[in-house]
């Protein structure tokens, strides 16, 4: 029985970008960022379980990237293709969003047939991704009218998606978040960030968001360049 438990949790992140996405349909942009920020704790509780019970296979992995791909790629694009189309007259303009979701593709491939991405990660993360673009449904809350007519302009927004497409295939080298033991010689990177980050959703609440990957991605060159 407890060998279903992890595939279990990789369903439960499917469902929650496929209900992201009816919700995006629909009109609810919100909905659809809370459902990758529910995704994302299924997908961190199904590598938890089956790390504890000891429960790996081929086809874990591989429903793993599967679910990724809905939650954390596909979900991600409709909302940046839904507020592309909300700032513009240009019909062609909003299927750019839709990048996420085909360089999430390669990324996840590649990922799955990288044996170097078991310590550390080449390329950022799906998850990292999506969690970048969830804060963007949230930015009409901002009571900064300049900030959200850059932060929304189908330029910025487009933009945003050709640099993650590109973050995610790249070859630069990010830490894992996983902590082997909880030495803070080990692990200052993971702690630094985990620290920072409250301190910055304390502060700027949502909106905080992008700040903590663009924090993931700059201590781990620092990290880089040191070892």
């Amino acid at each position: 029985m407890t060998k279903h438990i992890p595939n279990f949790l990789t369903l439960c992140n499917l469902a929650c970008g496929c209900y992201g996405v009816v919700s995006v349909f629909h009109g609810d942009l919100q909905t659809g960022a809370i459902m990758i920020w529910a995704g994302a704790l299924f997908d961190f509780f199904d590598g938890f379980a089956a790390r504890l019970l000891k429960k790996f296979s081929t086809i874990g992995k591989d429903l793993d990237s599967l679910a990724d791909l809905i939650t954390f790629c596909f979900l991600p694009s409709t909302i940046l293709y839904a507020l592309i189309e909300q700032n513009t007259s240009n019909t062609l303009l909003p299927y750019c969003g839709f990048l996420l979701v085909i360089f999430g593709a390669l990324r996840l491939a590649k990922f799955n047939n990288d044996t170097r991405q078991s310590e550390n990660f080449y390329g950022l993360p799906v998850p990292s991704s999506g969690i970048f673009v969830s804060a963007f449904p949230f930015i009409s809350a901002v009571d900064a009218p300049k900030i959200h007519e850059i932060l929304t302009s189908p330029m910025t927004l487009i933009g945003i998606g050709i640099l993650l497409s590109a973050m995610m295939v790249s070859n630069i080298k990010l830490m894992s978040l996983k902590f082997k033991n909880f030495s803070i010689k080990d692990n200052w990177p993971r702690f630094v960030l985990l620290l920072v980050s409250l301190l910055l959703l304390v502060i700027f609440n949502i909106i905080a968001l992008p700040f903590i990957i663009i924090l993931y991605v700059v201590l781990s060159v620092i990290i880089n360049i040191i070892e």
